[in-house]
């Protein structure tokens, strides 16, 4: 596997379309970005609930044993098959996985090797400076 980084954001709407007509801007003006591919998550509850200790064992196991199909990875982390297929059909909607077809069956894809998370704790660069000096 190659060194990919997947960034995952916690950000607003307005956030999340004021970066993408940036980026459109830019690309539109033949600039290259450098910004990582990203998944932008609405708030902190999101981001547990796809960065959760279950989700991170498939999303690793995925990533590390290159599993052949569903049944396999859940044999891997010794889970129900029911259970790590909506698992794994969620991350995949939000982009974290993808599925390769093999045959009769979908094999789950992991890109990345490292998982980014940006999150801003709403402190002001104002705050920070005057706590500093203080």
């Amino acid at each position: 596997m190659t060194e990919n980084t997947l960034t995952v954001r916690v950000e607003s709407n307005d956030e999340f379309f004021d970066r993408a007509l940036e980026a459109a801007a830019k690309a539109d003006a033949g600039e290259l970005t450098d910004d990582h591919t990203g998944v932008s998550l609405p708030d902190e509850a999101a981001l547990a609930r796809v960065l959760s200790e279950k989700n991170l064992e498939l999303i690793r196991t995925t990533a590390r044993e290159e599993p052949k199909s569903l049944r396999e990875l859940a044999r891997l982390v010794e889970r129900d098959i029911k259970n790590v297929s909506t698992a794994i059909n969620d991350l995949a909607e939000l982009g974290l996985v993808e599925f390769e077809q093999d045959g009769r069956s979908k094999r789950p894809v992991v890109w990345y090797s490292h998982i980014h998370v940006e999150y801003d704790l709403g402190v002001g660069t104002d705050d920070t400076e005057v706590a500093a000096q203080g």
